[in-house]
């Protein structure tokens, strides 16, 4: 009994390993390709669930599809209501591996034949290039997988006999609601549906559970999914806040409808299990509950959405909502939450300095948003620190570079926008006033404008004029002191004054610059913009 008891953990931490190791392997090799498709696949909740169930699937990892789709949120690649679908899509697409197990696990025992399989990756990992390790990695997990089942189905046969159906909760109403719990128990141990879906089958196949048993385990191993998903985003960023509770909900109501739904299921399936095809008919039902209850949420995508974000307001400073340490789980993501925030923060700075280049007299209200600006730069530079840069001149280095120079920039912009004397001194010359004119009128649509390149272009017209005006203004001025036309300490602070335009211009040109650099490394521009128009709709 005690043998048999270790010989179970050991196969589940065969399972879980090999989990492991597949989903590293495959998240690896399918590089930007998942990013891409997400960005490029949805533009509906619908076409969200389809991409998002094949790119699990693919990847073998739902929580690496879910947090890629909060970093688009986060981004503004997708609006929530896509990203709904992805997440929902990514619970049809984890009950691929209940198949996998199922029919190459337990139908074809391929235990023994995977062992040479194990030794192949694991010299891959070893003497390969990056690639080649990376497949290796993915093959000595898949490999594990089938050691782990194997493990398990030999090792529950010890049990036949001592431990049956009766030994666990009988099937009525509180009995099941039992199993239920023992399934959360379960997930919440193991931290993965997919081991528990596993441990479930294999206790089915040596008749230690009955089918209405391990169908009711496996209803509370989806829901169990939800508390690590929740307690993931504690604390987190609001789009990743959002994402935890409405993976709770869904997943909630979809075990509640899946619940009622186990009797008429049982019955529908009893001659399968007859046949000794119970683990398929379990993995049937797994599959059934969860592609139903995406089709009947799906059409109500949007107000879910809608509500959600009633039940999870923004809170914290607005510029740096978007960040939170549970997004460095996946780097990529966590960079497409920089961008964002980074251009907002940008955009927040120059609609700040349009209006301080109208009235040159400071407030307390100008103070208040200097401080704003000021703590969000301090935020995301610690932020971007703890970024791992990726490989040398990956699209992630690249942007992360691009920030960097973004925000030195915007540091330097700050400390010119609290040298009020100088802006103040702007308004009383007729040229300073005109200069400034134009740089005011520039800035005010860099913080609106798309196209980066296009403000880069504009504001890098106006650095070459000033940079002609200086020179001439200054002559001018030495001219005018000489004469006694200007007072001398006057004459200084307009020259200050014209330096100070050409170093706050020069400052948002290269910014614009950076922005469009930090763009164009990132996934294709043009989702950014129909999510916008989609957020603007929405609101």
């Amino acid at each position: 009994m005690t043998a048999s008891i270790l010989h179970t953990l050991g196969g589940v931490g065969l399972f879980l390993l090999g989990m492991i190791w597949l989903t590293e392997g495959l998240r690896g090799l399918s590089g930007d390709a998942l990013r891409n498709a997400l960005a490029r696949f949805t533009r509906t909740p619908f076409s969200g669930a389809v991409t998002g169930a094949i790119a699990t699937a693919a990847i073998q990892s739902s929580s690496a599809t879910t947090v890629t789709a909060v970093g688009f949120v986060s981004a503004g690649l997708l609006t929530f209501p896509q990203a709904l679908g992805v997440i929902f899509g990514a619970n049809i697409g984890t009950t691929i591996t209940g198949w996998l197990v199922a029919i190459l696990g337990f139908k074809l025992h391929l235990g023994e034949i995977v062992l040479p399989f194990v030794f192949l990756g694991a010299l891959l990992r070893l003497f390969g290039g990056t690639r080649s390790s990376l497949v290796g990695t993915a093959l000595a997990g898949f490999s594990l997988l089938f050691m782990g089942i194997d493990a398990m189905q030999s090792s529950m046969a010890g049990f036949e006999g001592i431990v049956t159906p009766t030994s666990f909760p009988d099937d009525s109403l509180f009995g099941r609601l039992q199993l239920v719990l023992i399934g959360v128990a379960i997930t919440l141990v193991t931290q993965s549906s997919s081991a528990g879906v596993a441990t479930a089958l294999a206790a089915l196949g040596a008749g230690a559970i009955n089918f209405p048993q391990a169908a009711a385990m496996v209803i509370g191993m989806d829901v169990g999914t939800t508390f690590t998903a929740a307690l993931a985003t504690l604390g987190g960023a609001t789009a990743a806040r959002r994402t935890g509770l409405s993976h709770v909900i869904y997943n909630v109501l979809t075990g509640i409808m899946a619940f009622f739904l186990l009797g008429p299921f049982s019955i529908l399936v009893a001659s399968m299990v007859e046949r000794g095809d119970g683990q398929i008919a379990l993995v049937a039902f797994h599959t059934s509950f969860n592609l139903l209850g995406v089709l009947l949420v799906l059409p109500f995508a949007r107000p879910f959405a809608r509500l959600v974000t009633v039940l999870v307001p923004e809170r914290g400073p607005h510029l740096t909502n978007r960040l939170g340490q549970q997004m460095l789980s996946d780097p990529d993501a966590a960079t497409d939450a920089v961008t964002a925030t980074v251009d907002e923060i940008a955009r927040e700075h120059f609609s700040f300095l349009a209006g301080r280049l109208l009235r040159p007299e400071a407030n307390r209200a100008d103070q208040a948003v200097l401080r704003t600006i000021s703590d969000a730069l301090d935020e995301t530079r610690r932020f971007v620190d703890t970024l791992p840069p990726g490989t040398p001149n990956s699209q992630r280095a690249q942007r992360i570079v691009a920030t960097l120079h973004i925000l030195d920039h915007l540091q330097r912009l700050y400390y010119r926008c609290t040298q009020t004397k100088r802006l103040e001194t702007l308004t009383t010359d007729h040229r300073l006033r005109r200069l400034a004119g134009i740089l005011q009128s520039l800035t005010a649509e860099a913080a609106t404008e798309v196209d980066a390149e296009r403000a880069e272009q504009r504001l890098n017209r106006l650095r070459r004029i000033l940079r002609v005006q200086r020179d001439t203004y200054r002559e001018y001025l030495l001219l005018q002191a000489s004469n006694g036309r200007l007072d001398k300490d006057e004459a200084i602070l307009r020259l200050d004054a014209l330096r100070w335009l050409h170093r706050v211009v020069y400052h948002l040109w290269r910014i614009q610059h950076h922005l469009a650099r930090m763009r164009a490394a990132s996934v294709t521009a043009s989702p950014r913009r129909e999510a916008a128009l989609e957020i603007l709709e929405d609101r």
